[in-house]
Parts: structure tokens; C-alpha cells; sequence
């Protein structure tokens, strides 16, 4: 019998190179991620723009007044009159800048929202003059876009236009939204022409470019009998098919085989079905007599043609769908001769001969491996190679891997009790998940990735693709050279910051500035404030100076901050975390309610380990209290040069207070395109899984928006618990019966199109949505979905409010490096090896037709720099290359808790931090649903099944402020 190769993964996430992680003053909070968070219940019912506080249909506010105060607090007129019946807007409440144009008569007060399609532009008379720049789109651009830039088999743009105002069908559930009736019924936009601005350069990538077959696959399906669930089994079984009758029945075919149910040759078989006997040997030692035989029927039926002529219309840009199918079977031909040599783990394979192996203790040690997959690409098809590394369980008896487990001899004592409990829920644990999960047994673990750029061209050797049997059975060539790519150095945006700063204006280098000699260019205000100690080796005297300096790097950095606290510091156990929050927050509070405030602050320094203490004091300060908090370690009190932490600081609780750190100069100027010319709202999404085995734990939705247009650097944000892994956002829009008034809207689209009205003035005439999370299999659903949640979002606030909206996906978790063509070249390289921030590729490794790009917007900490990969999935603003690319780049220098800029745009980035704060809301889930005694079918049964628990609401004084940050 052959010996079964098992792969497992391992629960250990790749630590991310965001430079605002683990470096700031905060590390807990940095590390655990954090959000500002709102429950999205609605009060008062229905919101308009108008006066009438709730009433939709588009009719404006009184005499044209914009969002009155009381708007906030009561039902509306409609709400409190009306009971449940339809409204339709009288012809006085039509008109107001707030309200837009009020509904005609006979309009319903809930008119039907819109079909989805491209939204037309409408002139909007900012009463400002933007000034070029050089990034805007020149006046010829539009004429050679379509000439040089399009292949001229693509449909004209009349032709593109009318496949993007495909319908659909409104009130439908998610489910019916998450495919358009045909896969061809919708495109994505075209790349609008490649971007010329910045300092042109070359930049390797670990794509490796490969030439298109000229034969035609045929696929054939495979039944094996009895079944067996593990791949390498079956693989076994096909081995030996192909060794016995590849000459006399397979027409000297040499299939690829994919584990599982399907077979593929370069050309037919000279059979439609046939079937075979295969009779696998256990390979254990002793005489072939003795060793243990197993019979296998195996039916190899014809199923299809895979046609490579449509993938070579694809990469010519003649056909808008990926086929798929062809891929894969490109995928599994050059993933045949790995599979035998090393051990695979989904796309990745590693081996102990690939490199270096590494001792990690605890029964582990670490293999080298790597990644591959066929791309499409501007070139043609690449093959994208990746380096990845894998712990593996050491071949160890069970008492040296106790041993290693414990760290001490086992042998000397018996087991203590801890003891046996830490060993059997380590082993348990593992050997349940993967057993029950896999149905096999434990083999190694998949935890981390590191990279070099020899090492692609190591692997490439290694793996010797051009004496490859399968690829030249199918007629593959890949290239042994790394691709060499056309890129662009962006420059770094200039930054202002208040005008009483010795330097008013910063210009960041290498991705990098400071707070030396700059004050921040809106200071908060923190009048009242108090500190409490839940480290018990800190003592009082130590925590009072501590907060005193803190206090001085706040006024210096240009906050208003009163120097002294309400109340004394407080020293309190942490497994008393709520009493000591609540009794402490009465006191002051009777202090204070004298002279009508309210408290400002909470600082608060936590042990170094400190367990659950962080999430409980964040929940309980946040949904229960009312208390903006900033937590310090214990480690960062007794820090002897702490001054660059305590600034690191300042920047939290300056945006925790209500104020700004820094905006870009460009913003203040009006001059960024297609966002300063008239009010532009930029959203950010993203949405949070449970880790593998939490089997009944939601999914944490979260919607971020600025704020404060033209500025675009506060972040109002919004967070949801919904179905177990469901992608999809399905808060966005939502709506609800109510007894009294009837068919109720809401959702987070429309909350945060309410809050920047309020704090604008002005209605968003044009929506950024950056989406992050979702893979390239899932662009169809999300972009269908969501688009359709912000349509029916806007039109539930007037009739005809359609703001153009540019939809745009934002992955970090793909496998593509970037590295300098010469690291020996000091001008094209920073500190760490890695690519300069700001290189951008919007060529050749992209893809063939549609708009996306690569964009390295950050400097490199350890590790080979990822570059974040950006995919427009719909366009009405119409942006340029060079528009979007340097929006994206300078927004990754407005992040507000560091002086670095960040390697995916800000409001991704807060929209992910929103979401891991949002499961420190979650009660703990006491049912049983998601135990290992039921299964882990069952508990993804249950967990499908049950009702999600909202989040408790978030207290109102901490909506109002960046609290996440």
C-alpha cells in the first residue's frame, strides 16, 4: 500500500508589514486591531436630508434648511402623524440644498430605487478653480486611450457602456444578487491607459512569463472504486494505471491527474470509457507475499474539450470572461511533478532538500516550500512562484515531543496535572481538527512566509520545468528568468501641519517623516481626564510621572491638555477590571457633573501580558460607559528614552479628541482630481472571519467613511455581526416593518452618507468605495451586491440622488514580489533591501485588459515588501491611471496613528481594525454548538443556523471621535 501523505495547516497568521503594528505606543492595541465601531439600530425610524428628520422620498427641509440639530432626536412629522401610510412630499418641502429636488406630486414617499447603471456626471459648481497638476488627465487623453490602450477587437466605448447598465432587480435577496443572469452580461471597466507620472524605472517580479500550448486538452472524469477520501491514494492508483497501460490503452498518452475526479491528456484517448483493474502493494518491509494488497476498479469516462482558443482570445482582450477551466488544467499539468517530489499544502509545496531546516522546539521544525500558479497576464500566461516556509512535527518518539512541549525532562518526574492538561489539549486539539476536518491524520503545519529574491530563481532551477515530462507533454514552456517589469516611482505627497510649527510643510522620505519642530494642524482638546493602573509593578509615583510627560508631549504636539488629572491615579487588580472602571467612573463623574462636563480621557496602563484585560476595558469603557480610552504597557513606563513613544501617543489621543495629525497639502489646495472639485465621501470595507475551528463564531462586518471633506482624513466607522463567513456586507442596506410607520430604511451606506452631511454641509456628489477581502472568485458577487446596497442607500435618501460611485478591490493576500533590478543601487532601494514606496506596475504582470495595478505605498521593516494589489471593479467618476493611483498612494500618508505611510489605503486599513475591535464586543457564545463532540459538520450546520447576535450599541459621545485609533 502506498503511505499516505497528509498535509495540514497550521492556526499561526503571517504577522503583516504595516509599519503602525507592534511600534506604537500602544502594542496591544496595535496588535489586536482596532476600529471605531457604531451598532447600526436605528432610532427615530427613517432619516431624509431635509427637517423632517426620517422623511425619505427626497423632499428637502423647510425653506431649504440643511440638517437642523433636532433632526437627530425625534420621529419625524411623517413618523409621528402619519402612522404607517405612504407619504407624498408636498410641493413646499421640494428644493433646499439639504433636500435636493422634492418628489412631484403623486410621487409615493418611498419611490422604488433605481436600476443599477453607470451614473451620469451632473455639473456641480464647487466655487472653486482646481489647478493642474501632474496627474491630471491630459485633453487628448480620452482619444488615445482608445487607441493605444485598447486591444481593437474590444467593444467600442458606446458598446461598454451599455453592457455596464445591465439591471438588476431590486428587493432581491443575497443570494439572488450574488450572480448576474449571464457571466457575460457585465464586464469590468477597461483600463483607461497606463499611467506616466512619477520616476520611471524597472523592477523585477516572480511572475515567470510562460508560452501558450498549441494543443487542445480533452477532460475525462475519473471514478475510483471503493472511494477514498485522500488524494494521494487515488494519485497512487492513477500512477500505477498510467505505468501499466500507458502504451497499450492510453495511446502513450501521459495524463495529469488532479487527485480527485478529474484526468486531462494533450489530445483524446483512443477510448470514450473504459475501465480498469489496479492493484496497489503496501510498501511496508518483508516479502511481497506478506504485505497487504488492495484492489481498485477505476472508470475513465470522456467528459469534454478544454478549447485554448478561448484563452487566447482572453489574453487578446477579445473575450471579458477568464476561462477558468483552462487554467486549471494548466494549474494541475505543472503541479504533477512537484506533487511527487515534495509535500503539497493547497498551492504550496515545501521539502526538507528546498533549503535550510530549522529547529523551532516544541516538536517542530521548519521546511522551506513554495507557492505556484498560472497567471494571465498583459505578456501572456505567467507562472507566479512564492516563497513560503512550514513547520514540521520532527520525526520523534511521544516522549521527546512531550519533553520538547513541556521544555523540561518528563522522565524525572511523573506529569503534574497542568501538565497532562496542556499535553492533551495540545495533541487533542490538533489531531481532532485535522481528523474530523481532513479526515486525516496530522503531518505538518503551514504557518508563515518570508522572502528573497535568489530564491525564485533557485526554485525555477530546482524545479527544472523545461525537463518537466508533464509540461512537455502538454506543450509548456516556462521562462527561467524572473519577468522584468516597466514601474513608476510616485512621490510622496507634502504634508501640512499647523502654521504656529517652525516647519509648516513636511515632504516624507522614503515613506518616513517625524513630529520634530511640527505641531498638529488641529489640536484636541482634553480638559478632564484621569489615569488607572492595572499593573501591580508599576507603582503609583512611577505611573503619576509617567502620565505628567504624556501630558507635556500632548500640549507640545499642539493639543490643548490640561497638565493635571481630575483624580488621582488609580491602582486596581485586573480580574476586578469592571468593578474598578465603574466605581472609578462614578466618582469622577459626581465631580464633574457639578460643573456640567464630562470626562475626556482614560488612559490606562496594562501588564505587559494581560489576557482578556484589554478587551473587556475596551467594551466596558465603549458600549457601557461612554469613555474614550488609551491603553499604555507596563514595558513603555519604564521605557528610559520613551520620548519618540510618548509623541507615537500624542498622534492617538489627538484623533481620539477630536482633532486631525496632518492633512495633505494638496487637499487643502484643491488639487487632488476627481475628489476636491466638488464633495466627495471615501469609504472603506472590509470583513473579518472567525479563525479555522470557531465553527459558531459571526462575521464581523465594517463600513469606515470620511468625514471631512475636502480634507478626506477623519474616518467615521460602522460594524456589524452577520452570517458565519459571509462575505458579502449585508448591512449596507437593510429594511424593516415597523407597526406604527411602516417600511423602515437604514443601514451603514446610509448612516455615514447622513454623517457627512452633518459634518460637511454638503451631500456627497461622488462616492470611493474601497472594498477589502475578497478574492478574484468573488468579484462578481460582492461588486453586484454591494453596488446594489449603496444604489438602493442613495435613492432611499431623494428620488434621483445617484452619485457616480468608482468601486475599487484592495488585496494584500496574493503572491506577487517586487524587487529591485539592482540592489546594489542605493537610489532605488530603502534601508531594507526592499523596492522604494511608491512604485507602482500597471503593466505586463496586470491583467490584459481590465483596470488594476500594483502599489507598493510603504518602506520595508523585514521581509520581502508585499505590494498591495488594487482591481476596479466599477467606474463612474471616470479616473485616470494617474488619478487613482496617486490618490491611493497619498492617502497612505494620511494615516493617523504613525509618521510612516502605510501599505494599503487608510480607510481599508481602519475598516479592518474596526472589525477586530468589534469581537471584543461579542459575549462569549455558551452553546454547544461549535464543541468537537459534535462534529464539524454539525457545528457548521449549526453555526449556519443560528441567529447572529447583534453587537451592543457603542455610547454616542464615542461615536463622535476616531476612539479606534
Amino acid at each position: 500500500m502506498v503511505t499516505d501523505k497528509i498535509v495540514v495547516t497550521m492556526l499561526r497568521k503571517k504577522r503583516t508589514d504595516h509599519p503602525g503594528r507592534g511600534k506604537g505606543p500602544d502594542s496591544q492595541e496595535t496588535e489586536r486591531g482596532h476600529g471605531r465601531v457604531q451598532h447600526l439600530h436605528q432610532q427615530g425610524g427613517v432619516r431624509g436630508w431635509g427637517q423632517q428628520r426620517g422623511g425619505y422620498g427626497g423632499h428637502g427641509g423647510r425653506g431649504g434648511r440643511i440638517f437642523p440639530q433636532q433632526y437627530y432626536d425625534g420621529p419625524s412629522e411623517y413618523q409621528q402623524g402619519r402612522g404607517g401610510q405612504q407619504y407624498q412630499a408636498p410641493p413646499q418641502h421640494r428644493g433646499g440644498i439639504g433636500g435636493g429636488h422634492g418628489a412631484p406630486a403623486g410621487v409615493l414617499f418611498r419611490p422604488p430605487a433605481p436600476e443599477l447603471h453607470q451614473a451620469t456626471q451632473v455639473p456641480y459648481q464647487a466655487g472653486v478653480t482646481t489647478h493642474p497638476s501632474p496627474y491630471q488627465r491630459p485633453a487628448h487623453t480620452d482619444a488615445e486611450a482608445h487607441s493605444s490602450s485598447r486591444p481593437p477587437e474590444v467593444t467600442s466605448s458606446q458598446e461598454t457602456q451599455h453592457i455596464q447598465q445591465q439591471v438588476i432587480q431590486l428587493g432581491a435577496s443575497p443570494c439572488d444578487a450574488m450572480q448576474p443572469a449571464s457571466s457575460k452580461s457585465m464586464r469590468f471597466p477597461l483600463r483607461p491607459g497606463k499611467g506616466s507620472y512619477g520616476t520611471k524605472c524597472f523592477v523585477k517580479a516572480n511572475h515567470f512569463f510562460a508560452e501558450l500550448p498549441e494543443k487542445d486538452f480533452h477532460h475525462y472524469d475519473v471514478s475510483i472504486t471503493p472511494e477514498i477520501s485522500v488524494r494521494d491514494v487515488n494519485r497512487a492508483v492513477i500512477q500505477q494505471l498510467v505505468k501499466l497501460y500507458r502504451e497499450s490503452h492510453l495511446g502513450q498518452r501521459l495524463p495529469a491527474y488532479d487527485g480527485r475526479k478529474s484526468l486531462y491528456t494533450a489530445g483524446p484517448l483512443p477510448f470514450v470509457s473504459r475501465e480498469f483493474k489496479i492493484i496497489l502493494i503496501d510498501e511496508e518491509d518483508g516479502p511481497a507475499s506478506t504485505r497487504r494488497q488492495r484492489e481498485f476498479k477505476v472508470v475513465i469516462k470522456f467528459a469534454a474539450r478544454a478549447d485554448l482558443h478561448h484563452l487566447g482570445m482572453f489574453l487578446q482582450g477579445r473575450l471579458a470572461d477568464v476561462p477558468q477551466e483552462t487554467l486549471k488544467v494548466l494549474d494541475i499539468v505543472l503541479r504533477q511533478l512537484p506533487t511527487t517530489r515534495f509535500y503539497s499544502a493547497s498551492r504550496s509545496f515545501y521539502s526538507p532538500h528546498l533549503g535550510r531546516k530549522e529547529h523551532l522546539g516544541e516538536g517542530l521544525e521548519s521546511w522551506r516550500g513554495f507557492y505556484q500558479s498560472i497567471r494571465p497576464t498583459q505578456m501572456g500566461l505567467s507562472l507566479n512562484i512564492d516563497m513560503s516556509s512550514s513547520a514540521f512535527i520532527e520525526p520523534l518518539p511521544v516522549i521527546d515531543f512531550v519533553a520538547q512541549l513541556l521544555n523540561r525532562d518528563v522522565s524525572a518526574k511523573p506529569l503534574s496535572d497542568a501538565d497532562r492538561v496542556k499535553v492533551r489539549y495540545c495533541i487533542s486539539s490538533l489531531y481532532y481538527f485535522f481528523t474530523v476536518r481532513f479526515g486525516c491524520m496530522l503531518h505538518f503545519f503551514l504557518f508563515t512566509e518570508l522572502g528573497h529574491c535568489t530564491f525564485y530563481h533557485q526554485t525555477v532551477h530546482h524545479n527544472a520545468y523545461s525537463e518537466d515530462p508533464y509540461a512537455k507533454e502538454f506543450g509548456i514552456e516556462i521562462s527561467q528568468k524572473l519577468a522584468q517589469v516597466e514601474a513608476r516611482i510616485l512621490p510622496a505627497p507634502r504634508l501640512k501641519y499647523h502654521d504656529s510649527s517652525r516647519d509648516r510643510d513636511c515632504l516624507p522620505q522614503v515613506g518616513q517623516w517625524n513630529m520634530m519642530n511640527r505641531r498638529m494642524i488641529n489640536g484636541g482638546t482634553v480638559n478632564s481626564w484621569i489615569c488607572i493602573n492595572f499593573a501591580r509593578n508599576v507603582r503609583d509615583n512611577m505611573a503619576q510621572s509617567f502620565c505628567h510627560d504624556l501630558a507635556q508631549m500632548c500640549i507640545t504636539s499642539g493639543m490643548a491638555f490640561n497638565p493635571e488629572p481630575i483624580l488621582p491615579v488609580f491602582t486596581g487588580r485586573p480580574d476586578q477590571v469592571e468593578r474598578v472602571l465603574k466605581a472609578r467612573f462614578h466618582d469622577v463623574m459626581a465631580k464633574l457633573q457639578h460643573h456640567g462636563k464630562e470626562l475626556d480621557l482614560l488612559i490606562v496602563i496594562l501588564p505587559d501580558n494581560n489576557g482578556p484585560l484589554y478587551g473587556n476595558l475596551k467594551r466596558i469603557c465603549e458600549t457601557d460607559l461612554g469613555i474614550v480610552s488609551q491603553c499604555c504597557l507596563q514595558k513603555n513606563v519604564y521605557k528610559a528614552n520613551k520620548q519618540q513613544y510618548l509623541a507615537n501617543v500624542a498622534l492617538k489621543i489627538n484623533v481620539k479628541a477630536g482633532g486631525r495629525n496632518t492633512v495633505l497639502v494638496d487637499a487643502l489646495t484643491r488639487r487632488i482630481p476627481l475628489v476636491s472639485d466638488r464633495p466627495t465621501i471615501i469609504f472603506g470595507a472590509d470583513v473579518t472571519h472567525p479563525q479555522p475551528g470557531e465553527d459558531s463564531s459571526p462575521s464581523i462586518a465594517a463600513v469606515v467613511a470620511s468625514q471631512d471633506w475636502p480634507e478626506v482624513t477623519k474616518y467615521a466607522g460602522l460594524v456589524c455581526a452577520q452570517a458565519h463567513r459571509q462575505e458579502l456586507i449585508q448591512d449596507l442596506y437593510k429594511t424593516w416593518q415597523d407597526p406604527v410607520r411602516g417600511t423602515v430604511t437604514g443601514g451603514m451606506i446610509k448612516e455615514l452618507l447622513i454623517s457627512f452631511h452633518r459634518a460637511t454641509g454638503q451631500k456627497p456628489q461622488r462616492i470611493i468605495f474601497y472594498r477589502d477581502g475578497v478574492s478574484e472568485g468573488q468579484f462578481y458577487q460582492v461588486l453586484l451586491y454591494e453596488l446594489d446596497a449603496i444604489r438602493k442607500a442613495c435613492a432611499s435618501l431623494e428620488p434621483n440622488y445617484q452619485p457616480p460611485v468608482t468601486f475599487v478591490v484592495v488585496q494584500k493576500r496574493h503572491h506577487t514580489r517586487l524587487f529591485a533590478s539592482n540592489h546594489n543601487d542605493r537610489h532605488a532601494v530603502d534601508k531594507s533591501g526592499n523596492i522604494l514606496p511608491g512604485t507602482v506596475v500597471d503593466s505586463k504582470i496586470c491583467h490584459p485588459t481590465e483596470f488594476d495595478f500594483y502599489l507598493c505605498s510603504h518602506a520595508g521593516v523585514k521581509g520581502t515588501s508585499r505590494p498591495a494589489h488594487y482591481h476596479v471593479l466599477w467606474d463612474e467618476n471616470k479616473f485616470t491611471a494617474d488619478a487613482l493611483q496617486s490618490l491611493t498612494n497619498n492617502l497612505c500618508y494620511t494615516y493617523v496613528r504613525c509618521t510612516r505611510s502605510v501599505s494599503v489605503v487608510p480607510p481599508v486599513y481602519y475598516a479592518h481594525l474596526a472589525a477586530f475591535r468589534a469581537r471584543f464586543y461579542m459575549e462569549p457564545d455558551t452553546s454547544d454548538s461549535g464543541s468537537m463532540t459534535g462534529g464539524a459538520r454539525n457545528a457548521k450546520v449549526a453555526a449556519a443556523n443560528a441567529a447572529v447576535r447583534p453587537l451592543p450599541q457603542l455610547k454616542e459621545n464615542v461615536k463622535r471621535v476616531m476612539f479606534y485609533c
